[in-house]
């Protein structure tokens, strides 16, 4: 049974809300706050340190440790722990961060690490995101919002996620690769440098594959637009020449697209991994997907 809790220091502003259920084998540290309509079950270690928001629900088991902020509606799961320290044999227990979004489910056995102080200081996992089982957000990772991490999938440090993006089982990523919007990653892919936004890859060393067409497909985008993007995505990828000239051909060609800009953009951005580019054995096979599409 959950009990109720309320707060007997008249002098502060109650860190526990009175609506706020807590199971009493759970253990809140004082200093943590705790927001209207939390569940809190059993055996749930909560640190001093954690903010808790409206309706957050930490179901059984579940550790929060750290300046940790959990948004709105969050459920999380059982064994899950956020905010634990990073796996960084440079970290000294430095006051470091995370942040979950709202409506974001974390499922059993996930992990999601504060940050390091070598990184910018806060790991950060944007609002309507899933981690499944197992999932692991490694230190100083920034996940926007909408993302999926399938059963298994490690991201290493600093790995940046775009929106809904979907990372297949058993994927890891690589500290520091970055990935763009709407991008898909197959099942059990290692991902060692940056994808851009729309694409598609998989492989042991994971290569693009082609653009996510289905994801595509199922947010709206119109026929002429993704009739661009395949031009464009053909003019970078799949045409002889320097890449840089073809980074600039394809800007004249379809500079004025929107969603081709962000590709541009994202290529030219600063990066610490370089870019995933299309493998030969797997240039026939996306031609055929493109035609099949």
């Amino acid at each position: 049974m959950l009990d109720r809790v309320t707060q007997t220091d008249n002098t502060a502003p109650d860190p526990i809300h009175p609506t706020a259920e807590i199971h009493p084998t759970a253990i809140v540290a004082p200093g943590a706050r705790i927001g209207a309509g939390c569940r809190i079950g059993p055996w749930c270690t909560v640190g001093p340190d954690a903010v808790l928001a409206e309706g957050v629900v930490l179901t059984s088991h579940v550790i929060v440790e750290g300046h940790a902020e959990i948004g709105e509606k969050v459920l999380v799961s059982p064994f899950a722990t956020i905010g634990l320290a990073p796996q960084d044999l440079k970290y000294r227990g430095e006051p470091t961060r995370v942040v979950i979004g709202a409506r974001t489910m974390i499922r059993e056995h996930a992990t999601v690490h504060r940050g390091s102080i070598g990184g910018h200081g806060i790991t950060t996992v944007g609002a309507d995101c899933l981690l499944m089982v197992n999932a692991h957000v490694g230190h100083d990772c920034t996940l926007d919002h909408h993302v999926i991490l399938a059963n298994n999938v490690m991201l290493g440090g600093h790995v940046e996620i775009a929106d809904t993006v979907f990372v297949g089982g058993g994927a890891a990523i690589h500290q520091f690769v970055r990935i763009g919007r709407q991008v898909v990653v197959g099942g059990m892919s290692g991902v060692e440098a940056d994808i851009i936004p729309f694409g598609a890859v998989m492989g042991n060393r994971a290569r693009l594959t082609g653009l996510n067409l289905i994801g595509l497909k199922r947010r709206g985008f119109p026929r002429s637009q993704i009739h661009t993007l395949r031009a464009a995505y053909r003019s970078l990828f799949r045409t002889a020449g320097v890449f840089q000239d073809r980074v600039d051909i394809t800007e004249a060609s379809f500079g004025e697209d929107p969603v081709v800009q962000e590709i541009l953009a994202f290529i030219r951005a600063d990066s610490r991994r370089g870019l995933c580019r299309a493998g030969r054995e797997l240039l026939d096979e996306e031609e055929g997907a493109e035609a099949a599409a």
